[in-house]
């Protein structure tokens, strides 16, 4: 008697053949017999209809975007501080050494792990179920990064608008929100780091722009401005990514190379000005004897691993959207290099402002160099009004900053709504009605959520958010996504997939950095980060002990949804063994039928727990059903394949 197994209305097999196996009938995945034909035996009703995922319009799309990606604000304000703290030229030492050693593997990996599956990075994780709360802690550090990377955004749009004035405003005596007289009021725990007189570009940013109250405690009243400023910023992310990659793979072709034009132009200017050589020459300048300090190893590690945007999912989505054959080993050598290049380019053009800022105060490099948003937003700014036609050079400036802060905030919120589009496909994309609406909601849900750091104390909890989520819970995701990938899945199995894909295994330099060196450096990077920690303080602000509370909530929370997940799924089958439980779902490989085609991954005999001919596959229903077996002491039921009379 032929035994059927009709998808009922609700979604669902009649039969129970396990929730994964019917999620791939559903979407019209036949699993051939024995022979190799389509198996007869799984009959579909009505079969459920959903959007189709998509694919890049072109190979460039792909790289512009993990150019865009890869290449955001942190390139333009950390990494030329970070070379001239840590060495000057000296610095470029470590920093291409992990590169070559954890920047470029991790890069290659990922896009090679998204490639060859197709899938986001919650639902890629069929590979080692037990593993998939790695997916959830990427793409919740993800949602948390474009939670206030938009806000940084937001300040840009500030600043453009502003600059559209002569003369600049931060040129200008900044009167106080806070009284009627011209007296600016800086926070009391504030003071200026090199002991003399504040700027008016420092007035002009915490009085005017952030009018900051004097700690984390005092949040005060929303910054309309910046609200609205906040605002204009998620309308433009839902507008580029209301049809995903469809409408992102077409804006990328501006955001990621219009910021080039603007930097060379940039240079230009900057090496005319006096004094520009001296900056020049403190940035490059090597200072040998710091190759010895293990902190600079450390921050060099450390940027190249944040540069690249690894380990936040958005590199595995991104690969999941390109053809089954494609080359990303060559993109995985042009994006890092891309990125390494243009960080090294952007300091020249920074301290040749930089240079002639000090040349024009009187003062060493030293005393006006700055990171992160001091850079941008003070230092920089300053700069541009002691320039001729200083609203030109104010304008292009932020404009670049925006363009480049789009460039990888779209890749960023792309990551985490096709994410959970992915996870939940029969919902979200049934009809590009759910879609949209997911989609906005996700992006007012954002804008609600990050309302606070638009207030006089925002800027505390901006700085808190920011340092608590740049730090472990990457470091944590890539040093386990190396061992479930390469020693628990096995890198033999990986070199397969990817042979299967570039026609070619992987050489031996990857297998070195994947299986040993670049965990090995993940993990020394944990341990001597968690040595180095110190209390969060914000210039000579100290952050309250709720405060401090806070910062290891939101740095613990991404972190624990990796136990989390692993103890979800292993406790109601723990009595298959954790080693069973870690192997491939019958999902796993080949999204589309015709890359499975002459595979490994195409004759399923049988989806029975250690009944096919890929024994590490395994499903929830064959979990159940051989344990069941176990515990009656009777053999597992078999799935008996029909034949039609």
């Amino acid at each position: 008697m032929d035994k059927e197994h009709k998808l009922s209305p609700g979604g669902s097999l009649d039969s129970g053949l396990g929730s994964e196996l019917s999620s791939q009938v559903e979407k019209g995945v036949h699993f051939p017999s024995q022979n190799g034909t389509k198996n007869d035996s799984v009959e579909i009703g009505e079969p459920v209809k959903i959007m189709e995922r998509g694919q890049w319009g072109g190979k460039l799309e792909f790289i512009l975007t993990c150019v865009g990606y890869a290449v955001g604000l942190g390139n333009v304000w950390r990494f030329p501080y970070l070379a001239f703290k840590n060495g000057g030229g000296a610095f470029l030492i470590p920093y291409w050494f992990m590169q070559l050693f954890v920047g470029m593997p991790l890069f290659f990996m990922e896009l090679s792990f998204g490639q060859f599956a197709s899938l986001g990075p919650l639902a890629i994780w069929k590979v080692n179920p037990l593993f998939k709360g790695l997916g959830y802690c990427s793409v919740i550090v993800s949602a948390v990064i474009g939670l206030y990377y938009n806000v940084i955004i937001g300040y840009c749009f500030f600043f453009f608008f502003a600059s559209m004035s002569d003369p600049l405003p931060w040129s200008q005596e900044v009167t106080s929100h806070n009284n009627t007289n011209s007296t600016v009021l800086i926070p009391s725990n504030f003071t200026n780091t090199t002991g003399t007189e504040r700027s008016k570009s420092e007035e002009f940013f915490y009085d005017r722009v952030l009018n900051m109250s004097d700690g984390l405690h005092d949040f005060g009243a929303v910054r309309w401005e910046l609200a609205l400023c906040l605002l204009l910023a998620w309308v433009v992310v839902l507008a580029v990514l209301a049809k995903g990659i469809k409408s992102l793979g077409k804006v990328v072709y501006f955001t990621a190379l219009f910021p080039y034009i603007i930097l060379l132009a940039l240079f230009i200017r900057g090496v005319t000005l006096d004094g520009a050589s001296d900056g020049i020459y403190y940035y490059l300048t090597p200072q040998w004897d710091r190759l010895a300090d293990s902190t600079v190893w450390s921050d060099a590690a450390t940027q190249v691993f944040f540069s690249l945007s690894a380990c936040s999912g958005g590199l595995i989505l991104m690969a999941s959207y390109n053809k089954f054959d494609n080359f990303c080993l060559r993109d995985a050598l042009i994006v890092p290099i891309v990125d390494c290049l243009t960080s090294f380019f952007a300091g020249l053009v920074i301290f040749t402002v930089l240079g002639f800022m000090a040349h024009q105060k009187g003062v060493t490099i030293d005393e006006v160099a700055r990171g992160g948003p001091g850079l941008a937003f003070i230092a920089y700014p300053e700069a541009i009004s002691n320039m001729p036609a200083p609203t030109v050079w104010a304008v292009l400036f932020f404009f670049m900053m925006l363009i480049i802060g789009f460039s990888s905030e779209f890749s960023i919120m792309e990551t985490v709504m096709a994410s959970f589009i992915d996870e939940y496909a029969f919902t979200l994309r049934k009809n590009w009605r759910n879609s949209a609406i997911f989609r906005v909601t996700v992006c007012m849900s954002f804008y609600l959520l990050a309302l606070p750091m638009t207030t006089r104390g925002g800027f505390y909890l901006f700085e808190l958010v920011d340092n608590s989520i740049s730090g472990f819970p990457l470091l944590f995701v890539g040093l386990f996504e190396c061992i479930a990938i390469n020693w628990i899945y096995g890198y033999k199995q990986f070199a397969d997939d990817i042979e299967m894909m570039l026609g070619k295994r992987p050489c031996f330099y990857w297998r070195f950095c994947w299986s040993f060196f670049t965990p090995l450096v993940l993990f020394v990077v944990i341990v001597f980060k968690a040595y180095q920690y110190e209390p969060l303080t914000l210039e000579d602000y100290e952050y309250p002990d709720y405060g401090l509370a806070l910062w290891w909530l939101i740095c613990l929370f991404p972190i624990l949804a990796i136990p989390t997940v692993f103890l979800f799924k292993y406790i109601p089958r723990r009595q298959l063994g954790v080693r069973t439980l870690m192997k491939p779902t019958l999902e796993w490989g080949p999204a589309f039928e015709e890359n499975r085609r002459g595979t490994k991954y195409e004759r399923i005999k049988n989806p029975i727990y250690g009944k096919t001919n890929l024994s590490y596959i395994h499903d929830e229903q064959s979990d159940s059903n051989y344990l069941n077996s176990k515990l009656s002491n009777e053999p597992p039921p078999t799935y008996q394949e029909s034949t039609r009379m």
